[in-house]
C-alpha cells in the first residue's frame, strides 16, 4: 500500500492560493477527487474557485459557493468539474440521492467540507487542509496537501514543482492555462512584469508495457520519454538558425522547464481552419533550408553530457505502421487470417525497404500547424517558429513535408500540396544540382502512407486506451491522405492489400 505524501506552502494572500490551485491543476485531470477542508473562512470556495477560473481560461468565470445547491458542475474545455460542498449533509446516505455516491466518472471532483461523508470519499485522493495564518497578515493561509494512494506521487511532483518555480524566480507569476496535446505533457503561461514564458510539466515516462521486444512502444519507436530530448533539439535548432524556443530554466530530471515564449500566431485560420498559404511557403522554405544543413547525429545537452538522436529506422517504422494491426482493424471489426497478417508485414518491409538508400536528415516528427508559431517580427524562415521536437529522429527527408502538407488536423487542399511539393523541390535543386525529385517523389509517397497508416492506429489507440475520441473525427481525412499516396506506383502491393482488407474510417463520405 503507498504511503500518504504531505507538504505544506504558506499562502500570503488569495493570488498566492489561485497559483497553488494553478499548479495543482497541471498534474490533475478527470476521475480525480481533491477535497477541500477547514474552518469557516479559511480559504476552500476561493481555492475551488481558483482552480474552476484557471481550467475555464476565464479569470472572471462566475463560481458561486455550492452550500445551498450542494453541487454545481461546470462543462469545461479540458474536462467537466464536479464542485460540491457537503456543510449541509445530514448523513452520508444523502450522497447517493445527490449523486455523488459513486462520484461521476471522468470528472474532476473539488468537494468542501469531506468530512461530513468521511467514509465514502475515494481512497485515491488529495485532500488540502486551509488554516488561518494570522501572523503572517489578516489575508495569510496555511495549506497542508495530502495525496493518498495513486495521488500520492502527483502531491510529490507538486511539491517538486513548486520547488522548481521557487528556484527559477517565477512561483509569484500568474498562470494561464494553455491546451495540452495527445500526450502527458501540459503547459502553462507564466507573466510576471509584462513578460511571458511558457511552463511545461512532461513527467518522465514510457508510452505503455514493454510489449516490443522487451521495450515500450516510445522506446520501440525513438518517442522521447523525458524533456532531454527536447532541450538538445532545442539548442540545436537555435544553433544553426532556426527559431526554437530558448531553454531558459529546466529541471531535466523532474521534467519541467521554463521556456521562451514565441505566442500563439497561427499557421492556419477560419472556421473550420485552413491554411495560410503565405505562412506555408515559408515553413516548406524553413524545411528546404534544413534539409540543406549537414546536421550532427549527436548534440550537447549538459556538462559532460551528450545527447545521440536516435535513427528513425525499419524497425522502428514496421512498430509503427502495426498500430494498424493492433488497434484500428478491431476498432473496425476486421479478423486477420495469419497468412494475411504475414502478407501485411512482408509488403510493409519490401516498402519501407526502399528507403535504405534515402537521404537522412533531422526528422523533427510533429512538423504541422497545432506546433508552429508565425513570428512576423522576424525575418524569412525565422518567422517559423518550431515547438514540438522532442521526437526528433535522423530518417528521410520527406517525412516531415509529409506532416505539414497532409496535416492530420487540418484539410489542405491538393491544389496547395502540390504548389508546395513543388516548391520544396525547386528550392532543394537550386541548392543542391544532385537533388532527384523523381526519387524524393516516390519517398514522399513512401513516408505518406507510413505516417497516415500510423495515424489511424494511433487515433484508435487514443480514444479506445486513453478515452480521447475526439481524436476519431480526424481519420476520415487521414484515410483521404492515404489514398493520395497510394496512387504512386511504387505502393501498389500495399496498397493493393489495404483495399481488400482495411475499411474505410467511420464518418467517410
Amino acid at each position: 500500500m503507498t504511503a500518504p505524501s504531505t507538504f505544506s506552502v504558506a499562502l500570503a494572500n488569495e493570488a498566492a492560493t489561485a497559483q497553488l490551485m494553478a499548479d495543482l491543476a497541471l498534474l490533475i485531470g478527470p476521475g480525480d477527487t481533491v477535497t477541500l477542508s477547514g474552518d469557516l473562512g479559511a480559504g476552500k470556495t476561493a481555492a475551488a474557485r481558483a482552480l474552476i477560473r484557471y481550467l475555464a481560461g476565464d479569470d472572471e468565470c462566475e463560481v458561486p459557493s455550492p452550500t445551498f445547491t450542494l453541487t454545481q458542475t461546470y462543462d469545461l474545455p479540458a474536462y467537466p468539474v464536479l464542485h460540491a460542498d457537503l456543510y449541509r449533509i445530514g448523513h452520508p446516505d444523502e450522497l447517493e440521492e445527490i449523486g455523488l455516491a459513486p462520484l461521476p466518472d471522468a470528472t474532476l471532483s473539488l468537494i468542501e467540507w469531506p468530512e461530513r461523508a468521511s467514509d465514502l470519499m475515494p481512497a485515491d485522493r488529495i485532500d488540502i487542509l486551509f488554516s488561518h495564518r494570522p501572523s503572517l497578515g489578516s489575508s495569510a493561509r496555511a495549506a497542508e496537501i495530502t495525496g493518498f494512494g495513486s495521488a500520492a506521487a502527483k502531491v510529490e511532483r507538486l511539491q517538486a514543482l513548486r520547488q522548481f518555480l521557487e528556484l527559477s524566480g517565477a512561483l509569484a507569476a500568474h498562470r494561464t492555462r494553455m491546451p495540452g496535446d495527445a500526450s502527458t505533457r501540459s503547459y502553462a503561461r507564466l507573466l510576471s512584469n509584462g513578460a511571458s514564458t511558457i511552463l511545461m510539466n512532461a513527467p518522465p515516462r514510457p508510452d505503455g508495457p514493454a510489449l516490443y521486444d522487451g521495450k515500450s512502444y516510445s522506446a520501440a519507436v525513438h518517442l522521447a520519454e523525458d524533456v532531454s530530448p527536447f532541450v538538445a533539439i532545442a539548442s540545436g535548432l537555435r544553433a544553426h538558425g532556426f527559431s526554437a524556443p530558448a531553454i531558459l530554466h529546466a529541471d531535466l530530471g523532474s521534467g519541467f522547464l521554463i521556456t521562451e515564449d514565441l505566442g500563439s500566431a497561427a499557421f492556419v485560420a477560419g472556421d473550420p481552419p485552413a491554411p495560410i498559404p503565405e505562412r506555408y511557403q515559408a515553413a516548406v522554405d524553413m524545411l528546404a533550408a534544413l534539409h540543406g544543413e549537414n546536421l550532427p547525429q549527436t548534440l550537447p545537452l549538459a556538462p559532460h553530457r551528450d545527447y545521440a538522436i536516435p535513427p528513425f529506422d525499419l524497425e522502428a517504422m514496421m512498430v509503427e505502421i502495426g498500430l494498424m494491426l493492433e488497434w484500428y482493424l478491431p476498432d473496425r471489426q476486421v479478423e486477420l487470417t495469419g497468412a494475411e497478417h504475414a502478407d501485411f508485414i512482408v509488403l510493409w518491409r519490401r516498402l519501407l525497404g526502399r528507403l535504405a538508400a534515402a537521404p537522412a536528415t533531422w526528422v523533427l516528427r510533429d512538423f504541422h500547424s497545432p506546433n508552429l508559431i508565425w513570428l512576423e517580427e522576424r525575418e524569412g524562415i525565422k518567422r517559423v517558429g518550431v515547438i514540438d521536437f522532442q521526437d526528433t529522429v535522423v530518417g528521410p527527408t520527406s517525412y516531415d513535408l509529409v506532416s505539414l502538407l497532409q496535416d492530420a488536423r487540418v484539410d489542405v487542399p491538393d491544389s496547395l500540396e502540390i504548389a508546395m511539393l513543388a516548391r520544396y523541390v525547386g528550392a532543394r535543386r537550386a541548392a543542391d544540382a544532385a537533388f532527384d525529385p523523381a526519387a524524393f517523389a516516390e519517398q514522399y509517397a513512401i513516408m505518406s502512407a507510413q505516417r497516415n497508416t500510423r495515424l489511424l492506429g494511433t487515433f484508435a489507440r487514443l480514444n479506445r486506451r486513453d478515452g480521447k475520441p475526439h481524436y476519431l473525427r480526424h481519420q476520415p481525412r487521414i484515410w483521404t491522405y492515404l489514398n493520395r499516396a497510394f496512387a504512386h506506383p511504387a505502393l501498389a502491393g500495399v496498397r493493393d492489400w489495404c483495399l481488400a482488407h482495411v475499411p474505410p474510417p467511420a464518418g467517410t463520405p
